[in-house]
């Protein structure tokens, strides 16, 4: 430790990947990085020839309390010696040239990293300088490239967006959430039986008002009514508050006729 704050008390979730920043030049930057890398999960940080050396101060201030992933930063001269230990490694490529790999989207190579580590594989994801990227020598250590897409008409990334974009893809690779769902807060979807209950109630109103008149067109008519209700996902508390106004309105037109 260099006796700065702890941070948040974050640390490896399993056998994540490490994230290998090659000839980094800002130590914004690599604060920025390791906030990133802290919302997704990942713990390993390595440096290849940072430009400015390390540590460096202005990375903990950037690094908005993933500072433990800064303490356990690991520096090498060549990405040959970085990648040394792992066994598969993805290289991001915003312009690849004259190379032979497969390419992958973020997504893609977070379900390849995710199927390795599963295995007991130690795995990693290049990323290049600030201003020019990996050159074709850097990405020769991977076995894969990752390449963003993205609107081509703008393209560009900063560093630590690139790794937002792979930490993100690789914590909703395993983290099982739906992708969708209604927030309910204290009420719940109405069951069938429910909705049915509140259906017959609707067309008793509507036939006593006289909406569904036409014989010939009211079962058609009834059944728009069930398809508008049966296709969402109604909670019991809309139910009541429809129930509600129904009766309001059948209240109001029995006063009139009185």
């Amino acid at each position: 430790m260099t006796g700065r704050e702890a941070g948040a008390d974050i640390g490896p979730i399993g056998n994540s990947p490490v994230v290998i920043l090659v000839r980094p030049q800002l130590a914004d930057n690599i604060g920025s990085v390791a906030r990133c890398m802290a919302n997704g999960g990942l713990f390993h940080l390595r440096l290849v020839a940072p430009r400015d050396g390390w540590p460096q101060d202005r990375a903990w201030r950037m690094a908005s309390g993933a500072d433990r992933i800064l303490e356990e930063v690991q520096v090498f001269e060549t990405v040959a010696e970085a990648v040394a230990d792992l066994h598969h490694v993805a290289a991001t490529c915003p312009r690849p040239r004259h190379i032979i790999k497969p390419i992958l989207t973020a997504r893609g190579a977070a379900a390849e990293l995710r199927a390795a580590t599963a295995t007991g594989l130690r795995t990693g994801i290049l990323f290049g300088p600030e201003r020019a990227g990996l050159e074709n020598d850097d990405m020769a250590h991977a076995d894969m490239l990752v390449r963003y897409p993205l609107n081509p008409a703008f393209m560009s990334l900063n560093l630590a967006q690139a790794v937002m974009v792979m930490a993100y893809e690789w914590w909703m690779a395993d983290e099982g959430s739906s992708p969708r769902e209604l927030m309910t807060n204290e009420t719940r979807i109405a069951t069938k039986g429910e909705l049915e209950n509140f259906l017959g109630h609707l067309t008793r109103e509507l036939d006593d008002c006289g909406f569904l008149r036409n014989e010939q067109k009211r079962p058609g008519m009834v059944r728009n009514i069930r398809h508008l209700f049966q296709r969402g996902e109604v909670t019991e508390q809309e139910l009541r508050t429809l129930h509600g106004m129904i009766t309001e309105l059948a209240r109001g037109r029995h006063a009139k006729r009185r």
